[in-house]
Order: C-alpha cells, then structure tokens, then sequence
C-alpha cells in the first residue's frame, strides 16, 4: 500500500508541474494565479499545497527542470566543444517542444528582472559549458589564450539572447538556425583554424538524430 501511494503521490506531483508550465509558459510568474494551476493540472488545491507550499516553491522547482537538457553531461568520460554545441540545439528542442523547459525559461528571464535578481540558473549552465571547455581546451580545440569562463559566460549571454528574439520573431521556429549562425560565426574566433573542421555547428549527427532533425546539409 505504501508504494501505491508513493507512486500516485509522485503522479499528483508531475501533474501539477505539467499545469504550472503551461500556466506559467502562457502567462508568466506574476500573471499566473494557483487556481489556474490547479485546473490546468487537474488536482485540488489541497493536493498542489501538499506538494508545493507556495506559488514561488513551484517556480522554483520548475526552474530546475531546464537542467535535465544537460542532465547526462556529468557522465561523459570526454566531454568537449561539441558537447556544449550539442546542448544548445538539445535546448533549442527543448524551448520549442517542451513547455516545461519553456516555462523554466520564461521564469528564469523574469526572476532576472525581479529587484533582487537570482543569478544561480545562470551560473549553472555557465558552470557546465566551462566544464566541458576546459577539457577542451587542455585537448587543443580552444585557444590556449582565452579564459574558458568568459567564453562561457559569452555562451550562455548569447544564447539567451538568440532564443528570446527567435520567439519573438518567429515562435522560436528558426531557432537551430540561428543556433547554427551562433557557432558559425564563434568558432573561428575561439578554436585553432586547423580544427574548426572537427566540429558540426548544427550539431552532430547524433545530436541531430537524437532531436528528430534532418541531417545537417
């Protein structure tokens, strides 16, 4: 009985992190009220309060769903510029065909606007693209002469920037492409000329198998 109602519990739960993406995904942090939650999710209130004690808990947990994108990197034995390459067409699956990534995302861009602005999801991706850079860089696929923290911060800036006007301009459809023009014009200026050819800026054929896109012309 006890691991029925575990695994039902655990049901309610991913149920209400369902509704609260949609709801947050539609109408952001502070547009978004519990009883929508708890409607689009298909629970009592009592259930989601079980859970989750306020609205900021849940967003808050929501957040954290973005990192499941990157949730296999730790595992790597090699992981490299590639990998980071890879991750960001992976994210830019996950924003157009996820709503739990979108919803992270939209709450992650509005609590960066918040008066005390909460730096940590930042710092997480810029974290996991500085660890695989590094090896990248001892390897020799990075310049030896630049900081792989800045390039990583670089990174994370400028995908953030990319994806927020792909939605605006076009619902995030030309997002891979323009993913694609992010490392096609970056990788010259941060890896060795005679090894830019190791490297898929659309991705790798894995990566792209993986995600359900055509192969890279």
């Amino acid at each position: 009985m006890a691991r029925i109602r575990q695994q039902r519990a655990e049901i309610t739960r991913e149920a209400i992190l369902d509704g609260a993406a949609v709801a947050f995904d539609a109408a952001g942090f502070g547009g978004t009220s519990l009883s929508e939650v708890v409607r689009y999710a298909g629970v009592t209130k009592g259930a989601l309060y079980f859970h989750f004690p306020s609205k900021e808990a849940l967003a808050r947990t929501l957040i954290d769903e973005q990192f499941q994108v990157s949730s296999g990197v730790p595992a790597l034995k090699a992981p490299g510029l590639q990998t980071v390459i890879d991750l960001s067409h992976r994210m830019a699956c996950g924003l157009r065909d996820n709503v739990r990534v979108r919803a992270a995302v939209r709450l992650v861009i509005e609590f960066g606007s918040f008066t005390d602005p909460d730096p940590s999801p930042y710092n997480t991706w810029i974290e996991t693209c500085r660890a695989c850079l590094t090896p990248a860089q001892a390897r020799g696929d990075v310049k030896p002469s630049l900081d792989v923290d800045d390039v990583a911060t670089f990174l994370v800036g400028s995908f953030t920037g990319i994806q927020i006007t792909s939605h605006v301009r076009t619902h995030r459809e030309d997002l891979h492409t323009r993913v694609t023009d992010l490392w096609d014009f970056l990788l010259p200026g941060i890896v060795p000329a005679s090894r830019i050819p190791r490297f898929a800026p659309a991705g790798s054929p894995e990566c792209r198998a993986e995600l359900g896109l055509a192969p890279a012309a």
